[in-house]
């Protein structure tokens, strides 16, 4: 199998699947001097762990990663203060699955004669014969996506350093949408979001907080200590703290279940979902994602053009479309409408409007780049629907009897995001290394 690599500066390289020993990220492009550590990690994986409310799969997986290369295990020196820093080598994390029992593989044995519409199954079986690995949907589940959150979580790690701030959010659920928010405002909710996820979180408390896996360990102490998680998985959960959800908006700001910055339209989305839900059905929606701070010029023209770049999250599941700025509706605009015109403010260059969705001719020009993503419901519904056995070719009607999620939209957010930093990450290591090229033959 290709197609599980990306990037050309910042690269990432994924494998794994759904019910296989875990998943894996590796990284190369990432300076050394990094601190880098498996809870902050951790602090973006649970934001698209299964298991962690109402509008996720009941699947109990916990997500921890282990760093297995790329960081110092020591100090290289005495007292260098440097171990746990990135040291230029490429990074790779794992990500075991921990709850994967029988009863679940079973599930899927018994179904897998019958391809889920809406899903790969089909496809994939003809492409890669009886040995497709479609337990769990294998690489084409949205699990592998934990793969891109990891990356992505040093890829935003490295561009805060340079000043630009990549954040996503639900914009649009079940047919709910929220309004125009200000982006300051909605950067400011989202941290608060993913603040309150973390500390209400139990095994983001129980294994780092308490200290049960910290820096420095070596990772045969990780493994014994994920082979207990493993057993205690239920007895984790159990802990998390009971709050009720004005409790939560009023301390953090924000919808506790789906991370909106429009409170209100959180908790019509939630609704809205759940009684479709409540048929038996699931629903889609739609994610937008942010990014503040890029210089002007961030891109190539042609085949490598920013915009063009981001397009590719259509390799994340779920995901049908993907639009820049005002996206599909320029079409109804006229040139005067739909053209970002611009002044000069306090000796800066401002755009009136950003329509563009911060990117003109494939390149940055300093406005905030806007990318939202459409995400179709989740194609394992508890409906009969019609199929085939993909062995005999016969006609079969399907119902679900598998763990799944009554939307994808609630979960996948944190993806694009982290999708979207790794684009641009790749983009501005290209344009450092231009810049300096052309400043030295300037000089």
């Amino acid at each position: 199998m290709i197609g599980c690599h990306f990037g050309r500066f910042f690269q990432v390289t994924v494998a794994g699947g759904s019910y296989q020993e875990g998943l894996t990220s590796v990284i190369q492009g990432a300076p050394p001097g990094l601190i880098l550590n498996e809870q902050d990690i951790y602090g973006d994986l649970l934001l698209r762990k299964p298991g962690a409310d109402e509008l996720s799969s009941p699947r109990k997986e916990p997500d921890l990663p282990i760093i297995y290369t790329g960081v110092n295990a020591a100090d290289t020196i005495e007292n260098a203060n440097n171990a746990n820093h990135t040291n230029g080598t490429p990074v790779s994390i794992l990500i075991p699955n921990l709850d994967r029992h029988f009863i679940h593989i079973k599930q899927y044995q018994d179904t897998n004669r019958t391809p889920r519409p809406g899903h790969a199954s089909y496809a994939s079986f003809i492409k890669y014969g009886p040995d497709d690995d479609s337990i769990g949907a294998g690489i084409f589940s949205g699990r592998y996506t934990a793969t891109i959150v990891a990356a992505g979580h040093i890829a935003k790690k490295i561009l805060a350093k340079c000043g630009i701030d990549v954040f996503g959010y639900v914009k649009e659920a079940a047919g709910v949408s929220c309004g125009s928010v200000d982006h300051a405002l909605a950067l400011k909710r989202t941290n608060a979001y993913k603040q309150m996820r973390c500390d209400l979180d139990p095994f983001y408390q129980e294994i780092y907080v308490k200290g049960r896996i910290k820096p420095g360990m070596r990772f045969l102490e990780k493994t014994a200590i994920f082979a207990q998680i493993e057993k205690e998985i239920d007895a984790i959960r159990e802990k998390a703290p009971l709050c009720k959800h004005e409790e939560i908006l009023e301390k953090y700001g924000i919808h506790p279940v789906i991370n909106c910055p429009d409170s209100d339209a959180a908790e019509s989305m939630v609704k809205a979902i759940n009684a479709i839900t409540a048929t038996g059905d699931s629903s889609g929606g739609v994610v937008e994602v942010v990014a503040l701070g890029l210089p002007v010029g961030l891109g190539e023209p042609v085949f490598d053009k920013l915009d063009a770049e981001l397009g590719k999250m259509l390799g994340i599941g779920a995901v049908k479309s993907v639009e820049i700025g005002a996206g599909l509706s320029v079409k109804n605009m006229t040139g005067i409408q739909s053209n970002d015109q611009m002044h000069m403010e306090k000796g800066k260059v401002i755009f009136d409007t950003n329509n563009a969705g911060g990117i003109t001719g494939g390149l940055s020009n300093s406005n905030p780049v806007i990318v939202r993503l459409g995400v179709k419901p989740t194609p394992t519904i508890d409906k009969k629907q019609h199929t085939i056995d993909k062995y005999t070719l016969e006609n079969r009607d399907l119902a679900a009897i598998t763990r799944r999620d009554p939307t994808i939209v609630a979960r996948v957010w944190p993806v694009a995001e982290a999708y979207t930093a790794m684009v641009i990450l790749d983009n501005v290591i290209a344009n450092y290394g231009y810049q300096a090229l052309r400043t030295a033959i300037e000089n």
